[in-house]
């Protein structure tokens, strides 16, 4: 029965897997490209190490597929968001069928400044500190 669950996971994992590298391949621009890797990845990175520490049992092998989960599950998103807004920045070309661009009217492409849209005048003055240099 355990190896049947095993199998099951490793399968299902290496779906996920497969699932996010066409949606590397298919997917139009960058945005949508992280969305579709991310989660699938993470998925059946995860689903994997499931069955790697049902495999093996061993305690050590157990606390270190489960920390290896928790850090995928914890660093993807953020490294995925990271990544998205860095292309962006950068003038990543969005497809043409993107309904919505909330950065766009707070991000100043000429000067790579991005305003909350919380600023006042007060706030968005520039104050020198007496370490920065001339």
């Amino acid at each position: 029965m355990i190896e049947l669950i095993k199998g099951g996971l490793i399968l299902v994992g290496a779906i996920f897997m497969f699932l996010a590298a066409l949606g590397l391949v298919r997917m139009p621009d960058l945005l949508t490209r992280m969305h579709a890797t991310t989660k699938a990845a993470t998925l059946g990175a995860s689903l994997i190490m499931l069955a790697v520490a049902l495999h093996f049992a061993e305690v050590a092998v157990v606390a270190r597929a489960f920390g290896v989960i928790l850090f995928i599950m914890m660093t993807a998103p953020v490294a995925a968001h990271v990544i998205g807004r860095a292309g962006y920045f950068v003038g990543a070309r969005l497809w043409s069928g993107t309904v919505k661009d909330e950065l766009r009217p707070n991000y100043d492409p000429l000067t790579h400044e991005l305003k909350s849209g919380l600023e006042t005048h007060e706030n968005a003055k520039r104050h020198p500190r007496d370490t920065d240099p001339d």
